[in-house]
C-alpha cells in the first residue's frame, strides 16, 4: 500500500533525526513517503527556513509532525505552509502569538531535564549527562539514552527569546499526544497547548521522548492524524 499523503518528521533540542529511527519502519512499512531531516538549532529563521526547503521537495500533500522544539519550529510557519494537511505535536511546544519559550518555561520551576542547561562560550545550551539520562530519557535503555546523551546536538540560546507569531495551528488542523512523565515540558502545559489550539490530544505513560520509549505507539498515533488529514 501507498500513500499520497507525506510525513515530515521534525526534531526537537538535544536530538537529531535519528530520534524518529524506530518510528520511521512503522510508517514506511504502511506505505508513507517520510522524511526526518537534520536542523540545524542555530536559529530560528534558520530552523524554518529548513523546514520549508524540505516542503518544497514534497510532491502533494504533507502532514509535519514535531517533538519539543520541533514544535516551535513548525509553529512558525504560520499561515504559509500551503501543502501542509495537518500538524502532530510528540510532547512538543505549540505557543501562541507573542509568547516564547522562555516566558513559558519560566511560569514555574526548571523541570528536571532542563534545570542545569549548560551555555557554552558560543551560547548554545547543552543538557549534563545525569540530566539527560534520568530525566530528560527517564524511560529509555540507560545504554541507547547515553548514546543520545553522546550525540545530542545543542540549541542556541536566542531559542528561548524568539517570539511567535501567527501560529501554524490556528489555520491547520491539530494532533497532540501528552507525555505524562515528561520531565522536560510539564505534562500540565502540554494539556494547556493542546486544549487551546483544538488539538485532537492523546497521552501516553512515557519521558519526553515517547518517540525513542514508545515508538510503535507514536507511529500508530501519527497514522491515524494522517488518515483524518487525507479526508
Amino acid at each position: 500500500m501507498t500513500h499520497d499523503l507525506n510525513i515530515v518528521l521534525v526534531h526537537g533540542a538535544w536530538a537529531d533525526g535519528s530520534s524518529w529511527e524506530g518510528v520511521i519502519p512503522y510508517l514506511q512499512k504502511e506505505g508513507y513517503n517520510v522524511t526526518a531531516p537534520q536542523f540545524p538549532l542555530t536559529s530560528y529563521e534558520d530552523n524554518i527556513a529548513r523546514l520549508r526547503e524540505v516542503l518544497d521537495l514534497q510532491t502533494g500533500p504533507t502532514l509535519v509532525v514535531g517533538h519539543s522544539y520541533g514544535g516551535q519550529i513548525m509553529t512558525g510557519l504560520g499561515t504559509d505552509a500551503s501543502n501542509v494537511t495537518g500538524l502532530v505535536y510528540v510532547a512538543a511546544f505549540g505557543l501562541d502569538e507573542g509568547e516564547t519559550l522562555g516566558t513559558l518555561l519560566s511560569q514555574g520551576p526548571p523541570t528536571p531535564a532542563l534545570a542545569h542547561m549548560q551555555i557554552d562560550d558560543r551560547g548554545f545550551a547543552w543538557l549534563p549527562q545525569d540530566d539527560f539520562v534520568n530525566h530528560f530519557a527517564a524511560d529509555v535503555d540507560p545504554v541507547k539514552a547515553n548514546v543520545m546523551y553522546a550525540v545530542q546536538q545543542p540549541i542556541s540560546g536566542s531559542a528561548f527569546e524568539d517570539t511567535m507569531g501567527t501560529p501554524a495551528w490556528k489555520t491547520h488542523p491539530s494532533w497532540y499526544l501528552v507525555a505524562t512523565n515528561d520531565e522536560a515540558i510539564p505534562p500540565e502545559a502540554q494539556r494547556i497547548m493542546a486544549q487551546r489550539m483544538g488539538a485532537n490530544v492523546s497521552s501516553i505513560e512515557s519521558s519526553h521522548v515517547p518517540m525513542v520509549s514508545h515508538p510503535e505507539e507514536v507511529a500508530q498515533l501519527i497514522m491515524n492524524a494522517a488518515k483524518m488529514a487525507s479526508k
